[in-house]
This record gives C-alpha cells, structure tokens and sequence, in this order.
C-alpha cells in the first residue's frame, strides 16, 4: 500500500516583492543550486497554517503572516504520493537569516520571478495565481 505526504510551501512577500531562496540540490547538473520558494513537509499531526509559518522562520529567520492559500500540487515518486499546498505569506521585515540548508536568497518582483525559477510546473502554478 503507497504513502502520501504533505508538503507546504510558502510564497513569502515584502512589500511588492517575492522572497526566493536558493537551495543545493545535486553536484551532478550544471546549476547545483536552483532558485525556490521556502517549502518542507508538513510534521505528524501539524497543522498545515503553522507548518508554513514555522518552515519560514526556521529558514529564513522572518515572522510572517499568511495571506490565502493559493493553489494545491500532487505528484508520485515510487509509491509515495506528494500532496502540497502553497500559502501566500506577508513577511513582516525583509531582514533575511538563512538556515544552513540555504545558500542565498533574494526578494524579486512578481514579473522576474520567471527570470529565476527553472521548474515549469511551478510557473505554470504561479501564473494561475495571478502572481505575474
């Protein structure tokens, strides 16, 4: 029998600005490190609302607020079924204190967000949501 996990994502706004990290993903390819909104798996028993709060702040250092939900995702690897739900959040400051597992980060209006994120299903997401 698979297993699902949830996933959340945090699209994290500033002002008219969107916060994307940069996380190292593989030695292997020609960008090792890719461009992303802050995301994690939601904890046993977590309450989703809290989950994408606390995922912003144990990697980026901000307190935020949540905005809306604005879109769901699903995908399969092996038997595992990956459910996510991506929340619209307003950071409070822009003053930014990476986690170790991040390697940079930068805030970038809505229109070059494009500029920046390399996975197709993401924008395409995004763009449902009127981001840019």
């Amino acid at each position: 029998m698979g297993k699902c996990e949830v996933m959340i994502k945090g699209i994290v706004r500033h002002e008219e600005k969107y916060l994307l990290v940069q996380r190292w993903y593989d030695d292997r390819i020609d960008e090792p490190y890719q461009w992303q909104f802050i995301d994690g798996a939601l904890e046993h028993g977590e309450d989703p609302d809290k989950a994408v709060l606390r995922l912003i702040k144990e990697q980026t250092g901000l307190d935020a607020v949540i905005q809306r939900i604005l879109y769901t995702w699903s995908y399969m690897v092996g038997d595992v079924h990956h459910i996510g739900i991506s929340y619209e959040c307003m950071a409070l400051s822009d003053a930014v204190m990476l986690s170790e597992e991040l390697h940079d980060s930068c805030f970038v209006s809505g229109e070059d967000l494009k500029e920046y994120i390399t996975n197709q299903q993401v924008l395409a997401d995004i763009e449902e949501t009127y981001l840019f």
